[in-house]
């Protein structure tokens, strides 16, 4: 029986310090999927079926679904854009390897205002009943994708839900990944022993997410978006007082950047900024200082297996 971790920290955390003496670190994270959901058209077993409704269309090509998925990039990903750097903010893009390829210009946006590109994987599914030659295929196909639109390999890995029971280890053998984000389970950094050394494991949220405004999760106003996220803010930065702390913002381009929506990011983008000590990181940033703060070597993209310079 595969042996679990209930306990965690249990208070003991490590005594690490922020860049800059900061109390909390907030992760934006930018999900870019639009182009690597599946559809028929692109010659997928199926449509896929989650967006504002759950509405399965099978057999035939669902315009309706491919048109949901179009909004995204043509619509949401620009407003934003302009969020982050109208406040000289930089977040992780988390992209499809089949959406980068699909969308490479809003790609070389991100990179162009100084964005971080990690990996979502190359379709928009789960891993969790691939073989171990399909998983490693799509993951190698999703590292070149983003190497070669990006000008840079990814070195942040994040499973579209289920991940398999071999995922992490392929990751390092296979990838060279600075961390990845396959856990929900803190909310704050740790590390797991692997064959090539310690890895960072930076754990991601769903509730803090605008998935919550789909399929009665519970936001329906932009208020209520960030009304949540502000709270959960206002708690870690009260922890943080004893010890550092970490917040994730969940993000996809065809949710949030709805008009109605949008004004609940600058929200809590303002909110944010309005505190003293809160560090607006990539997640690469926030690995990278875990690691520092943990005493580890610095880990270097150029060590990666396959790595692009």
């Amino acid at each position: 029986m595969r042996e679990r971790d209930f306990r965690g920290y249990r208070g003991a955390v490590p005594d690490i310090a922020w860049p800059g003496g900061a109390r909390l670190a907030v992760s934006v994270v930018v999900n870019v999927e639009e182009g690597a959901e599946l559809t028929l058209g692109a010659g997928d077993e199926r449509n896929e079926h989650i967006y504002e409704a759950v509405e399965p269309v099978e057999g035939v090509l669902d315009l309706c679904m491919e048109s949901h998925f179009e909004y995204g990039p043509r619509a949401g990903w620009p407003r934003i854009r302009r969020a982050l750097a109208e406040r000289g903010l930089r977040a992780t893009i988390n992209a499809c390897g089949r959406a980068v390829e699909a969308t490479p210009w809003l790609i070389e946006e991100a990179v162009a205002d100084g964005h971080e590109i990690s990996a979502h994987g190359w379709r928009w599914e789960r891993h969790v009943h691939m073989d171990e030659a399909t998983e490693r295929e799509a993951i190698l196909r999703t590292v070149d994708a983003i190497a070669r639109v990006a000008g840079t390999r990814p070195v942040g890995w994040h499973t579209r839900s289920a991940t398999s029971l071999r995922t992490r280890d392929l990751l390092i053998e296979e990838g060279g990944f600075l961390y990845d984000s396959n856990a929900y389970n803190d909310d704050l950094p740790y590390t797991v022993e692997t064959a090539s050394g310690p890895h960072v494991v930076l754990p991601y949220a769903f509730d803090t997410n605008d998935m919550r405004f789909y399929n009665g999760g519970g936001f329906v106003f932009a208020e209520d978006f960030a009304h949540y996220v502000i709270a959960a803010m206002d708690r870690l930065y009260a922890e943080a007082a004893e010890a550092p702390r970490m917040l994730s913002i969940g993000l996809h381009t065809r949710i949030i950047g709805r008009p109605a929506r949008i004004g609940g990011l600058e929200a809590v983008l303002d909110h944010a900024l309005g505190l003293d000590g809160v560090w607006f990181a990539t997640r690469a940033e926030i690995a990278q200082a875990w690691r520092a703060g943990l005493g580890l070597q610095a880990w270097s993209s150029s060590a990666a297996v396959g790595s692009t310079a």
